[in-house]
């Protein structure tokens, strides 16, 4: 009971704090696009209105929805998912409407995509009262997830863009990529399994040691199948079959951390990483893509590589690095660099493009709200009564700080590039669609375990009534 208490998040609604934060969030918003308009042209943008009211709105209406179902949530997740939302906004807006380039689509398509995704978070937290019960479909989703996954192998669905096989077409609709989807139905099979094979998981059949000192305790061999399917799902299919490395990374380092959080066992992370490693190393000579995006990441300043068959990944990369070295600690301001000289700016390297405009303090301030975010998500974890619950949260948040990670340490050159996009911030409508989702999931989780008791309710109204 004591354990219970001391991870238990105060039963304080605090809508109106939320309400605050909001506010300024969309402040933030509506003044990145002025300024980027006042730096470029002189003049604030001519859509400035609308995007604000639009925008700004949604907002709102979301805080409506958590205010009247989920009025004991957390109050910064909505703030946090906005301000991203908000600055991937107004940097998609400068880096395509302002210039015209229209061909990579527009801030328009980015902001419909944007209310589509506020519009499915309001009904996630207005009709799943409690997200308990989709601990019920565990292999409902698992098949879901596969399904997902192997929809761009179909021929005359999938679509192959640099190089990775990850998208699919949809007539009227553009391209769509299935694993940002699969990703969440997969978080959701893996805590129902979790739950009800995590004593079985957590035996231990030898114990290696040295001398006196235990190094590790191997789990029994039977027990490994689990890391053996996902193992083989993701290296044989997503990076042999449709060289999609950042879902494969993401979709493996999503299983170990859940499994290492259900058990508290390191065997199964260091089993886990030296398999998915020893994998990686026997299929770098054997699938063309996945070598250069190590060769790229490996010999980027490398003249030859640089100027070479490699040369479209090379220079993406360089330019991005000495992109965010221009910014320096203020950078040149929103509007005022050349972010457009980095290919495919507003995807996977919009990172780059803050790095030149906002500096160093702008970067920080993305890392920071984004690493608050994931911190917000485990600790509705630590504070949920239920097991499933537990495991849910805490994957969808490894899943957004992992996600994170893998995006930025690619741009910035401490793994190799993988394709995958920030949450919240960067350009396409899927990635979007599934950052608010999964939002949505937080704060309905969030609200019920903040929650107090029932009696502890009828109390505090008496308390109340008696002291008017």
């Amino acid at each position: 009971m004591s354990d219970a208490l001391s991870t238990a998040l105060p039963p304080v609604k605090r809508r109106n704090a939320e309400l605050v934060m909001l506010l300024l969030a969309i402040g933030v918003t509506l003044f990145a696009f002025a300024e980027a308009g006042l730096t470029r042209n002189g003049e604030l943008p001519p859509g400035l209105f609308a995007y604000g009211v639009t925008f700004g709105g949604l907002s709102l209406l979301a805080h409506v929805f958590i205010r009247f179902f989920a009025p004991w949530a957390d109050p910064l997740l909505l703030p946090l998912a906005t301000v991203l939302n908000g600055l991937g906004l107004a940097m998609i807006w400068r880096l395509l409407d302002a210039t015209g380039d229209t061909e990579n689509g527009s801030a328009m398509s980015q902001l419909i995509w944007t209310a589509i995704s506020m519009i499915v978070f309001a009904l996630i937290v207005f009709f799943l009262k409690e997200p308990r019960i989709l601990q019920r479909y565990p292999y409902i989703m698992a098949l879901s997830a596969v399904v997902l996954l192997l929809l761009p192998l179909i021929p005359g669905l999938g679509m192959t863009i640099n190089g990775a096989r990850q998208w699919i077409s949809i007539p009227g609709l553009g391209s769509m990529q299935p694993s940002e989807f699969a990703k969440i139905a997969l978080v959701i099979f893996l805590s129902g399994y979790m739950v009800t094979k995590r004593d079985v998981l957590s035996l231990a059949s030898r114990r290696v040691k040295i001398g006196p000192v235990k190094i590790i305790d191997l789990p029994r061999m039977r027990d490994t199948a689990p890391m053996a399917v996902a193992w083989g799902f993701c290296i044989i299919v997503m990076v042999a079959l449709m060289n999609d490395l950042g879902t494969s990374l993401l979709l493996f380092g999503t299983f170990l951390a859940m499994i290492y959080v259900a058990t508290q066992r390191s065997s199964w992370i260091i089993i886990g990483l030296a398999a998915f490693f020893g994998a990686c190393l026997a299929l770098y000579p054997l699938v063309y893509h996945f070598s250069v995006r190590v060769d790229t990441w490996l010999n980027a300043f490398d003249p030859d590589v640089y100027n070479g068959e490699l040369g479209a990944n090379s220079q993406q990369l360089v330019r991005g690095l000495f992109a965010m070295g221009e910014g320096g600690i203020l950078g040149t301001g929103l509007g005022g660099g050349k972010p457009g000289n980095v290919p495919e700016v507003q995807n996977d390297f919009i990172f780059t493009a803050f790095g030149e405009e906002l500096g160093l303090t702008g970067c920080m301030v993305i890392l920071l709200t984004l690493a608050l975010l994931v911190q917000r998500g485990m600790r509705i974890a630590l504070a949920s009564r239920e097991l499933f619950v537990k495991m849910f949260a805490s994957g969808i948040s490894f899943l957004l700080g992992f996600q994170s990670f893998v995006v930025i340490g690619g741009v910035t050159r401490v793994i190799p590039m993988t394709g995958a996009t920030i949450p919240f911030v960067a350009k396409g409508g899927s990635a979007l669609l599934a950052s608010w989702i999964m939002l949505a999931l937080l704060v309905r989780m969030s609200n019920n375990a903040r929650k107090p008791a029932p009696q502890a309710i009828q109390d505090e109204g008496a308390t109340q009534v008696i002291s008017r």
